[in-house]
């Protein structure tokens, strides 16, 4: 049998592979500014992040409208699925890792202040997911459609935020304070949250739902650290200890994120549970 038998060859007025994937607008837009060959590699490498990471917030985004529709279960496999992004993202670290401290070094000047300290959508992804800094604005403030965009994912609740709120609207005991608190800023882990989610893991066949959410939310916030561990490392095995492009401390200042708790009051149960 002909494997090319009833193959479309006329693509005359119809969709094509290439035009659906808008494949010369995507494959044109690597334009190394050097004439080293691993430029390349160093800017692909940060663009499929980017679209990577435009994935997440569309996931994030669909997440946080089906909690605050109280429909829990739909946001399980969209949170699996941003697991297997931040997936994606830690292992092609190890591309990047092939970079050497002197190949990096023959384009490094080109790329001026620009750093990916300064990506938006990394920094959208981190405010919906609760670590907010109000500092990070005025990295944007030269583009006032991105400053926009930010000073929104301040200002809105985040995932966790929603899911206290659902846990709420389910009779939970969640105090207050906390569904009140002022949301630009990153939550504190709480007592009276522990509190609840404990009742949550010790008798997890009464709130299924719950338990399955809060392991979600720890697998995307183990993830996230394990990307910043992978980033800390290629860093500091490219570049050592200078300074980073956008003028960071480099790997000191990376080294500092590795340890933030997205949701901390997910990690500090751990330790308050009774065997």
């Amino acid at each position: 049998m002909d494997p090319t038998e009833g193959v479309v060859t006329d693509f005359k007025d119809r969709m094509t592979y290439s035009g659906y994937l808008q494949l010369p607008l995507l494959l044109s837009a690597q334009k190394p500014l050097s004439s080293h060959h691993d430029e390349m590699l160093f800017i692909i490498q940060h663009q499929t992040s980017e679209l990577w990471f435009k994935l997440i917030l569309h996931e994030l985004r669909a997440a946080i409208g089906h909690v605050q529709r109280d429909e829990l279960e739909a946001t399980f496999k969209i949170l699996a699925r941003v697991k297997h992004v931040q997936a994606q993202l830690i292992s092609q670290w190890a591309v990047l890792a092939t970079l050497t401290p002197t190949e990096y070094l023959e384009f490094r000047h080109v790329l001026g202040p620009a750093s990916g300290f300064q990506s938006l959508q990394h920094r959208l992804i981190e405010f919906m997911l609760g670590n907010k800094d109000r500092r990070m604005l005025s990295v944007h403030e030269q583009d006032p459609a991105a400053h926009s965009l930010l000073q929104a994912a301040l200002n809105a609740p985040t995932l966790y935020d929603e899911f206290l709120r659902y846990l709420a609207r389910r009779g939970k005991p969640v105090p207050a304070t906390v569904l009140s608190r002022d949301v630009t800023e990153p939550h504190r882990s709480d007592p009276g949250v522990r509190a609840v989610i404990r009742s949550i893991y010790e008798r997890p066949e009464e709130d299924w739902d719950a338990y399955e959410m809060c392991e979600k939310l720890i697998d995307v916030d183990e993830q996230l650290a394990l990307w910043r561990f992978r980033h800390v490392k290629v860093v500091q095995r490219i570049i050592g200890w200078k300074r980073g492009t956008g003028g960071t401390s480099g790997v000191d200042y990376l080294k500092q994120l590795v340890d933030v708790l997205l949701f901390p009051d997910l990690w500090d149960v751990r330790t308050e549970l009774k065997g």
